[in-house]
This record gives structure tokens, C-alpha cells and sequence, in this order.
């Protein structure tokens, strides 16, 4: 078994609840900032967390600060840490989100926030544009990292320690 194995599940696990609490949190700021009350809320990532405002004064201004948080608040996070691991968390976060509103548009279930978009008149085109950016980006910027979390390191002559093998050590 691959001894980054363990490391990599920790990290998988962190990026959910990363995600999922930040995404709602987006939710709830939103909804705030524009004069929403907060009813119920729910930040548990072991099933959809969710938040409801009553009154929700611009519905969709509540609904887009969930999926623009949820993406841009990690991978700020990642600019300013720059660590892989945090790398790994925020295209995750990338990933995730996008994932979220496609798989809840082909669902249609009327709790998800992509028919909550529609319901509201977003515009299917910035949802789907929203859609294809975060999974194209979040994709290719996740398999970098799932690639680099689970790379065995290889020994290394104590003087040049520098490998072609280590993406970290490619010329930026």
C-alpha cells in the first residue's frame, strides 16, 4: 500500500468538510450582507448543510455568494499559503462546487441550489459557464494535486537533491 494513502483520505476528508462549510457559509453572508434573516442553518458536512432566510430580500445574490465563495475563498487561501496541501483543498473546493450545480441541475430537486438559481431567474448560461470553469479547472488543477499527494518519494543522492521525478522541482 502506497504510505501516502492514509494522508491523502485525511486530506479528501478535509477538503469535504472545507467545502461544504464554506460554500454554505458563502450562502449565509450573502444572504446577510443584503438584509436577509436567518432562520435555520446547518453546517454539518455529513449531509447537505443548508441555510433559509426569511425574508431572503435578493435570493440570488444568497445563491451566487455560496458558489463564488465556495470558490474563490480557497483558493485566495492557497495563493497566500502556498503549500500543495493547500492546493489539493482548494481545486477540490473548485472541483466540488462545480460538480455540485451540474449534478443539481440534472437532478432538479427543488432544495438544491441550481433550480433555486433558475427558480430565480439566473441565467442558464451563467450557470452553465459557471459549471464548465470549475470543472475543467478544478479537474485539471485536482489531478495535479492527487498526483503529487500520493507520489512515493524516491531516494535522492544527498548532493543533488534535486529530481526530474519531483514536480515541485520543475522549472516555473
Amino acid at each position: 500500500m502506497n504510505p501516502r494513502f492514509p494522508r491523502f483520505v485525511l486530506l479528501l476528508a478535509i477538503s469535504w468538510v472545507a467545502m461544504t462549510t464554506i460554500h454554505e457559509m458563502g450562502h449565509i453572508i450573502g444572504g446577510v450582507c443584503c438584509g436577509g434573516s436567518l432562520i435555520s442553518a446547518d453546517l454539518w458536512p455529513w449531509h447537505l448543510p443548508y441555510s433559509i432566510f426569511e425574508p431572503d430580500p435578493y435570493p440570488l445574490v444568497t445563491l451566487w455568494a455560496g458558489l463564488i465563495i465556495g470558490v474563490l475563498a480557497p483558493a485566495a487561501l492557497a495563493m497566500i499559503v502556498q503549500r500543495e496541501w493547500m492546493w489539493f483543498i482548494a481545486n477540490f473546493c473548485i472541483l466540488a462546487n462545480g460538480t455540485y450545480i451540474a449534478t443539481a441541475w440534472l437532478s432538479g430537486d427543488r432544495y438544491l441550489d441550481t433550480p433555486k438559481l433558475l427558480e430565480h431567474g439566473a441565467s442558464p448560461i451563467a450557470i452553465a459557464l459557471y459549471c464548465l470553469l470549475t470543472i475543467v479547472f478544478g479537474y485539471v488543477g485536482f489531478r495535479r494535486s492527487c498526483i503529487i499527494a500520493l507520489a512515493v518519494a524516491r531516494p535522492t543522492n544527498a548532493k543533488d537533491s534535486k529530481t526530474e521525478d519531483n514536480p515541485r522541482d520543475a522549472p516555473k
